[in-house]
This record gives structure tokens, C-alpha cells and sequence, in this order.
């Protein structure tokens, strides 16, 4: 009778996991990887003196994400945060402009997005060595039916201060 019940109760907390555990195909539908940080992965930079790092990022084909200044306060815009390091810090950054970007079924709505590749041109100051930066880019990505859950995406960057 006890290794009946045993059995029982695994064979329930299987059932469980198994139909909570995401379908492969489910989660790569419902959390594309929408946005790929290009380049630079190292950068060596003046010590002490404000100097520009344009980092580069690519939106998967068939998607968009929403510009630094969407058109509306209620869509989230496409940020980069810097951790607050001793070593680093992120004086400002420089988006570029978004495309105007309309659906088919609300001609009337024009939407701020980037697609494609896109620059950020951000300007560092860095104490003199090496070090390790581990930033991030939040963005929210769409196709031409929905947009997806906000995300972040580490940037990181070894930046050598001389």
C-alpha cells in the first residue's frame, strides 16, 4: 500500500512538471532572441577624460523595438544602464533617431521603433586600468502582431583606461 501511494505521488508530481515545463516551440515563439549586441567587446580609452564608445546592436529580422523616445509614454523605450562601478561610468548616450513605423490595421498610429543595426554612441569616463563592464540594454521588441514582455540584454565591455 506504501509503495502504491509512493508511486501515486510521483506519477502526480511528474504529470505536474510536465505540463508546466514550456514547449521548446512555445517559448522560442513567446521570447525570441529579438536583439544581439554586436561589437565592441574591448575598447581602450584615454584614463580620466571623457571618450565616445559606439556600441553596435542588430534587431532579428521580422521585429522592431521601440526608439529611446517612443511617440507614446505608455510603450517602453530602448535604454542602456551601466552598473554603478567605481571604475566606469556612463556620462550620457546617444541614441539614434527611430523610424516612423505604422501597422496596416492603424494607419493613424505612427510608432518610434529601430530595426535592422543601430548604434548607440556612448560616452565613458574610466579610471586608469583595465576593467570589466557589464552593462545592460532594455528594449521591447514587436513584430506586426504583438509586442513581447520587456527585456535586458548584457552588454559587456573590457574597458582598458590608459
Amino acid at each position: 500500500m506504501r509503495r502504491a501511494a509512493i508511486t501515486l505521488a510521483l506519477a502526480l508530481v511528474s504529470a505536474a512538471l510536465t505540463a508546466q515545463a514550456p514547449d521548446a516551440k512555445t517559448s522560442a515563439v513567446a521570447r525570441p532572441q529579438s536583439v544581439t549586441y554586436l561589437f565592441p567587446e574591448q575598447v581602450t580609452i584615454p584614463a580620466d577624460k571623457p571618450a565616445t564608445v559606439d556600441l553596435h546592436f542588430k534587431v532579428a529580422n521580422g521585429l522592431h523595438v521601440n526608439s529611446h523616445k517612443p511617440h507614446s509614454e505608455e510603450l517602453i523605450p530602448t535604454a542602456l544602464k551601466f552598473p554603478d562601478a567605481d571604475g566606469v561610468k556612463l556620462v550620457s548616450a546617444t541614441y539614434p533617431e527611430g523610424a516612423d513605423y505604422t501597422f496596416a490595421s492603424n494607419p493613424g498610429e505612427k510608432l518610434s521603433v529601430y530595426s535592422g543595426e543601430f548604434v548607440v554612441h556612448a560616452q565613458l569616463t574610466a579610471a586608469k586600468g583595465d576593467h570589466l563592464v557589464q552593462a545592460t540594454l532594455r528594449y521591447q521588441a514587436c513584430n506586426n502582431e504583438a509586442c513581447f514582455p520587456p527585456r535586458n540584454i548584457p552588454v559587456a565591455i573590457d574597458v582598458i583606461a590608459q
